[in-house]
């Protein structure tokens, strides 16, 4: 039986940008916060902010203090760390985590995951181009989404305890699915405009050019701001549902580039009005 949230011990393993905003947006919330950082400058700054109450460079001493562990690492790096440190969460503990491919993991802890512990994977829809701890009050999840995508052996109850957690900091829709549904829609709402971004970038040398921006430019590029290691990893682990939303991307491309160069007016205003229409609908 899961303790109240205002009763519970949350300890984030990671706390850069994502961990640091999750930190905040709890405080108040529950009873203490914990964090593991390799960087023990971070953890000095944030309980100097109060955001959490107690750092650690050690995993295991936070692990057996907590109730709920937030994984706030990339795909590859919750794995090592749930197979290095998975004899030291305390019985009973809650675990989930905030990576944006959850395929991997959501198979690796099927069979790997400790009997008396429980897993509820998710992955906040927020962000910001900046990284780090230090810009982690620029993160906002007011309104925004969050994805949960269970274990089949997660119980309901411990879906419902980080929904509960989830809304406390401020997301305001959350859609559990499979692991395999989140990473084919991933592709294309989030990976694949970061890499439309990406290439929009990289196909225009003059760095003067944000001069005539008229917000068009700036909305569609602010994500080439980002965190390269990470993005490569997550684009490498997702590859083929990725790929096939590239070649998707690059069919309609191809067929609005034949109606503007054929001068198919007709045509090219009925596609505008039918994009325009099926953004409208999407909720």
């Amino acid at each position: 039986m899961m303790k109240n949230i205002e009763d519970c011990t949350i300890g984030i393993a990671g706390l850069g940008l994502m961990g640091g905003a999750i930190a905040m947006a709890l405080r108040g919330n529950v009873r203490r916060i914990l964090a593991y950082d390799i960087d023990g400058a971070v953890l000095t700054a944030a309980r100097e902010d109060a955001v959490i109450d107690r750092g650690f460079a050690h995993p295991q001493d936070m692990l057996a203090l907590c109730d709920v562990v937030f994984l706030c690492l990339n795909p590859s790096t919750i794995l090592a760390f749930l197979d290095a440190w998975m004899p030291f969460f305390e019985p009973g503990t809650l675990l989930t985590d905030i990576a944006g491919v959850k395929t991997p993991i959501v198979r690796a802890m099927e069979t790997k995951l400790r009997p008396d512990l429980d897993f509820v994977p998710g992955h906040p829809m927020a962000g910001s181009e900046k990284g780090g701890y230090a810009q982690a009050r620029c993160c906002s999840f007011t309104g925004k989404n969050y994805i949960l995508t269970p274990l089949k052996r997660t119980k309901p109850e411990s879906v419902d305890f980080i929904r509960n957690i989830v809304y406390r900091m401020g997301f305001s829709r959350i859609t559990e699915t499979t692991a395999e549904d989140h990473d084919r829609k991933i592709a294309f709402t989030s990976q694949l405009c970061h890499v439309i971004a990406a290439a929009l970038i990289d196909c225009e040398p003059d760095g003067a050019i944000a001069s005539f921006g008229g917000g068009s430019f700036e909305d569609l590029t602010r994500i080439a701001m980002l965190n390269a290691p990470q993005w490569t990893e997550l684009f490498l682990e997702n590859k083929h549902e990725l790929l096939r939303r590239i070649a998707q991307f690059e069919g309609s491309l191809d067929a609005l580039k034949t109606l503007i160069e054929t001068e198919r007016t007709d045509e090219l205003q009925a596609y505008l009005q039918t994009v325009r229409e099926r953004r409208a609908r999407m909720t």
